[in-house]
């Protein structure tokens, strides 16, 4: 029997839960059609072999072969849709090191300012942090390189690193003249891809930022940290923020919902053929906020995995969704590996329906309750997501399409319109026919 290991993603993620796939031998009878189909695609094979030969011989530079076929495949993928695409090794690793959401690093969130690499923020309990590295460093050498020149990727491959590596920072600190050296040893990160806090005494917030393999275990902590502060009976409910979430693994999108839900279905696939559909299943006993109201907070930002979580508790009347349209992105790939040192191949392999059967491919979810925020004038033209109907190539919708959303949220939470509308549903303060949603007489299956 052969086999072949394929991993499941969504969203911008090239994510992943593994699934094993077998294929059983089987033999085919070909008819008249079928023989003509397959001599075409051997004429075409054999004109993309001359090609190949005719750019290799008589192209006016020397070509690289291996690069020459990595553009002819990506040229092959690109053809399909947005989301398929061929990863060579080092992107196979880095959405390998992204999904699962731990690595071998220094624990700090960096971006690129002005060619060199300032510090978003060190993350508690990790190696930056018990060095002194603080927000706002200035990073100018690696070791005894310059980051001067190198690209924030570049940056950042240099940083991570095997366990109990060391590597040198210098740092340039405002208010301190010279340059701070640090010696910081190499430890497993954790990418925190959950966080919460209680809004007052009462409401608990949940913000996911994407859906890795450490997800639902962030997203039950969250849930048991806010019981602890403010109690499970003070409680009026939760707040489950998916804004500006590209999404990421199948599975941490299920388990996600789940933790919400006590029955009934949470997403199906469909793929090319009948027999390939997939139903997931919320498991008895999921909820672990116990029936406790729940608003989910969406904008054009929030894409396929965020998509099914808010799909599922919208149809089975769990949550309330408040905020602007969602991204559309109605599509299933699969990572294929193609072999050690061949990076791997992301395929578009199925559409996902929501519980009710919708389709949200190139449509997206319309809250509830919208909610458009107030934005700079500075940032107008830059605050909207076009979403999946606008992507060249993008798999059609069921129906019409629609395209563009507000995804913009305000970095202080007093600005925030859609957190407050949620926030005062919850303590009672405004009232909307939309929440609580009204329970259905047919629960979707």
């Amino acid at each position: 029997m052969m086999r072949k290991t394929t991993l499941i993603l969504l969203g911008a993620l090239a994510g992943a839960a593994a699934t094993l796939v077998a294929t059983q031998p089987h033999s085919l009878l070909i008819g008249s059609s079928a023989k003509a189909a397959a001599s075409d695609t051997y004429r075409q094979l054999n004109l993309f072999g001359d090609v190949f030969e005719r750019v290799r011989a008589d192209y006016v530079d020397k070509p690289d072969d291996s690069k020459l076929v990595e553009a002819a495949i990506n040229g092959m993928l690109a053809g399909l849709d947005p989301h398929s695409s061929y990863m060579d090794p080092k992107s196979f690793r880095d959405m390998q090191v992204q999904t699962r959401g731990e690595f071998g690093g220094l624990g700090i969130e960096v971006t690129m300012e002005d060619g060199l690499i300032k510090v978003v923020a060190p993350i508690d309990d990790t190696p930056a942090a018990k060095a002194g590295v603080l927000a706002n460093d200035i990073i100018t050498m690696l070791d005894d390189d310059a980051v001067q020149g190198m690209t924030l990727n570049q940056a950042v491959d240099k940083m991570r690193g095997p366990v109990n590596t060391k590597i040198k920072l210098t740092i340039m600190r405002k208010g301190i003249d010279k340059p701070i050296v640090v010696d910081i040893t190499r430890d497993i990160i954790r990418v925190k891809s959950v966080r919460s806090h209680p809004e007052g005494s009462d409401v608990g917030y949940i913000r996911v930022t994407q859906f890795n393999e450490q997800t639902t275990d962030g997203l039950k902590d969250s849930i048991a940290d806010l019981k602890n502060q403010l109690g499970a009976d003070k409680i009026k409910g939760y707040i489950l923020d998916l804004r500006n979430n590209p999404g990421g693994l199948l599975d941490q999108a299920i388990s996600v919902s789940n933790t919400f839900l006590n029955k009934g279905e949470i997403v199906s696939t469909r793929g090319r053929s009948s027999d390939e559909t997939q139903r997931f299943n919320a498991r008895p006993n999921g909820d672990l906020t116990n029936g406790k109201p729940l608003i989910v907070l969406v904008n054009g930002g929030s894409a396929s995995a965020s998509e099914i979580v808010a799909g599922a508790l919208q149809d089975h009347k769990r949550a309330t969704l408040v905020g602007t349209r969602s991204f559309g992105k109605g599509s299933v790939q699969t990572i294929i590996p193609l072999g050690a040192g061949n990076g791997a191949l992301r395929l578009t392999t199925a559409r996902y329906y929501t519980p009710s059967g919708r389709s949200i491919q190139a449509k997206g979810i319309v809250p509830d309750i919208e909610v458009l925020q107030d934005v700079p004038d500075e940032l107008k033209a830059r605050t909207d997501s076009k979403g999946e109907a606008s992507l060249p190539g993008h798999l059609k919708a069921e129906g019409a399409e629609k395209s563009g959303s507000q995804s913009y949220v305000p970095p202080d939470e007093k600005n925030d319109k859609a957190l407050k509308e949620a926030i005062d549903l919850l303590r009672g303060a405004t009232s909307n026919a939309a929440f609580p949603p009204k329970a259905q007489t047919t629960v979707p299956n």
